[in-house]
């Protein structure tokens, strides 16, 4: 089974920011969001340094599974580094969301990875689902059954990361493989967006309008509109076609962790959406 995808793309710094601290690639087969944080611009420097590392797996045909992995982990020792070289960038760090095409045995599926905050989307005919799960100390408060979702929107706390890339020890990302079928669209997305633009929202623009980097554009204006408080991103990858054998039908699992200890990305240890 092989992919064929287009593509789109739109960064903008707010209406509020003095500076854009997030950083994306979009380039086949390789698709990432970076939203960095940190003083004197060291949260420009993280997301920057983190999608160097996987602008170094685009190229023609899929990547290895293992290597999306291994640019997670170069990208967190990139980022320490340079923390330590300069005392302004102490704490500097970045979320980070992908979508990258690899081989999962006879066929190109797509491995999706989330540390921190930044959003996947998944938009299936009419349905919208938010694939990732935040780490963030909201989150953990719906888990814990604390507060209901919408609360989550509003809560004082909301900002709050409970993993990013510069850490130590290393995050824990999450990553699944995904059994793409043709007319899926993916949205990948700083907070800057899911963050001002309802889930209603996000899915009527990116049902209405068929072009990617068109549903880029109004998605980020949605964003302006509402205020743009924060740095906004957005990639929006479409599946165009799929040919060859799937292979069977997959059903959802579970999200699932992937640490340093276990650098190949064998089926099972990535869950299946």
């Amino acid at each position: 089974m092989t992919l064929q995808l287009r593509w789109g793309a739109r960064t903008d710094r707010g209406r509020v920011r003095a500076i854009n601290e997030d950083a994306f690639v979009a380039t086949a087969p390789v698709f990432v969001v970076a939203d960095g944080m940190g003083g004197h611009a060291a949260g420009e420097v993280a997301s920057a340094l983190t999608v160097d590392c996987f602008r170094a797996l685009a190229g023609p045909g899929s990547a290895p599974a293992e290597d999306v992995l291994g640019a997670l982990g170069e990208a967190n020792d990139r980022i320490l580094e340079h923390a330590a070289s300069s005392p302004t960038a102490r704490g500097m760090g970045t979320t980070v969301t992908g979508l990258v095409v690899v081989q999962n045995g006879p066929a190109e599926e797509l491995l999706a990875f989330n540390v921190g905050d930044s959003r996947l989307y998944r938009i299936r005919g009419e349905d919208v689902a938010q694939v990732s799960v935040d780490h963030s100390a909201v989150q953990e408060l719906v888990d814990a059954g604390l507060i209901a979702p919408e609360q989550a929107a509003v809560h004082p706390d909301r900002h709050i990361v409970t993993q990013a890339l510069g850490s130590n020890p290393p995050p824990r990302p999450d990553v699944w493989f995904i059994a793409p079928a043709a007319g899926d669209r993916f949205v990948l997305c700083t907070d800057g967006l899911s963050g001002e633009v309802p889930l209603q929202e996000l899915g009527r623009l990116s049902r209405e309008i068929e072009d990617p980097g068109e549903t880029a554009d109004q998605l980020v204006e949605a964003a302006l509109r509402a205020g743009g408080r924060d740095n906004v991103t957005v990639l929006v990858v479409d599946v165009v076609e799929v040919s060859g054998d799937a292979g069977p039908d997959e059903s959802t699992a579970p999200r699932a962790s992937l640490t340093a200890e276990n650098p190949v990305l064998p089926t099972d240890l990535a869950g299946n959406v």
